[in-house]
């Protein structure tokens, strides 16, 4: 059975882009406050700006498997080493919030409609997806906005 992120993401590349798709944010400068988020994967790296919200949908498959590294094969084992790897917090081991934020990113992303990836939205109205600098991405939905009354 695939992990349930993997499959999320599978669907998410499979959905019809949102009627706002492929608009485009206030340059960063802007004093109105925008709230920007970037969803990608390991496989679409981006660019940046600081400050920003990058949700990466293959993090909790990536904190799982590392959270299940080196497990032995006995069951009983293996389930006290888990056990004890999510009440404490073992350097290295990714946390329960950790993850659990993890999968609230592929959540958002689903809720919002994400297409395509990486995709860039600003104020959960404007998406633009495929534009791995941020910066530009902005660019795109200011001058989109600035046309807009």
């Amino acid at each position: 059975m695939p992990f349930p992120a993997f499959s999320l993401l599978q669907r998410l590349r499979r959905r019809a882009p949102p009627v706002a798709a492929l608009l485009v944010l206030l340059p960063l400068a802007s004093t109105v406050c925008a709230e920007v988020r970037v969803f990608t994967d390991s496989a679409h790296p981006v660019t940046v700006p600081a400050g920003i919200t990058v949700t990466e949908l293959d993090a909790p498959a990536r904190l799982v498997a590392a959270l299940g590294a080196g497990l032995p094969s006995d069951p009983a084992r293996a389930e006290a080493i888990m056990r004890r790897r999510l009440k404490e917090a073992l350097p290295g081991a990714p946390a329960p919030a950790q993850i659990a934020q993890a999968y609230q990113g592929v959540a958002d992303a689903y809720n919002a409609g994400i297409a395509k990836l990486p995709a860039v939205m600003v104020d959960g109205r404007y998406v633009v997806y495929g534009e791995p600098n941020v910066s530009r991405a902005l660019s795109r939905i200011a001058a989109y906005r600035s046309t807009q009354p």
